[in-house]
């Protein structure tokens, strides 16, 4: 079972008020149904969303719908629920905002849909069931999306999702349109959203493991570059103390700063804190951090002042 899937299952299972069924069935309908004034046709391949349709029509208007299946060949062999509701499909278009009392078509649903944050919880949690899609965040990249055909209804569903801080958005596609959401903490707020609740503990546990190896690898990456750092930069000081003795010039140094190159030399990749410790404790000298660094920059000094004759 994909993770899309398992967070149908369990949104498909959620108890509500029958207001917030008729905003759920709302977007359901809406965004997935074929609509016809005599007829209104849901298909799906999810069994938990074939049921969940089925189900708010039995509580909602004690209606059975006709269900058959039939045989997906385009890519995966899976079996299509096909849903049909061919009576009272007027008062039920009305009841879920998607025609007038004229019975003209509403592009948008209707305020009563959407007049509370419950019912607009419902209403995503419907159009989540027909035309999401949700990565596990174990096994790939952190993506939400939404395939809607319909321009002015695709911006419409991404205003609602910005309105609730979700930073989502859209992209054109050649078949419709495809709202998106990239973020790990917006995609889990979105799960909590809809009330899939054990999707948001299973999303958030691997995001915060997600973070812990991020900031593991950062820091080891700083560690690492700070040793590369260190050693470029002995190596560069360790350089000139080769050249002032190459020409002789070493012993024209003052003691402590003959001892300093010394210690560079024999402790190569020991940073400054590193060897102003080693220094202290073999020579019982307290030699800090910025001392040490004073000496090295004389050092340097030194080397310039031969090479520029």
């Amino acid at each position: 079972m994909t993770f899309s899937s398992k967070i149908k299952k369990e949104i498909s299972t959620t108890e509500c008020t029958r207001a917030e069924y008729l905003s759920e069935l709302s977007g359901i309908i809406r965004t997935g149904a074929e609509i016809k004034i005599y007829n209104i046709k849901m298909q799906t391949e999810n069994k938990f969303v074939a049921n969940r349709i089925f189900g708010l029509f039995k509580i909602l208007y004690d209606i059975n719908l006709n269900i058959s299946l039939r045989k997906n060949y385009n890519f995966k062999k899976n079996e299509i629920y096909v849903l049909e509701l061919k009576r009272d499909t007027l008062k039920v278009l009305r009841d879920v905002g998607i025609i007038n009392e004229k019975n003209q078509f509403l592009k948008l649903p209707s305020e009563s849909i959407l007049s509370d944050e419950e019912l607009t919880r419902a209403y995503l949690r419907g159009v989540f069931m027909v035309s999401g899609s949700l990565n596990d965040p174990k096994t790939s990249r952190y993506h939400l999306e939404f395939l809607i055909n319909d321009t002015e209804y695709a911006n419409f569903l991404n205003d609602l999702l910005k309105k609730h801080n979700l930073n989502s958005k859209i992209l054109h596609r050649k078949k419709g349109y495809m709202i998106y959401i990239k973020e790990a903490e917006k995609i889990s707020d979105f799960l909590r959203l809809i009330r899939a609740y054990n999707g948001v503990m299973y999303y958030e546990e691997i995001r915060v493991y997600r973070e812990k190896v991020n900031m593991t690898n950062r820091l080891n990456n700083c560690e690492q570059a700070n040793v590369e750092k260190t050693i470029a930069t002995s190596n560069k000081l360790i350089s000139e103390i080769n050249y002032i003795k190459d020409n002789d010039m070493f012993d024209l140094m003052d003691d402590k700063l003959k001892e300093t190159a010394e210690y560079r030399v024999r402790y190569p990749e020991a940073s400054l804190i590193e060897l102003s410790k080693i220094i202290s404790l073999e020579t019982n000298a307290n030699i800090s951090k910025s001392c040490l660094n004073h000496r090295f920059r004389k050092i340097k000094e030194f080397a310039d002042k031969i090479k520029e004759g």
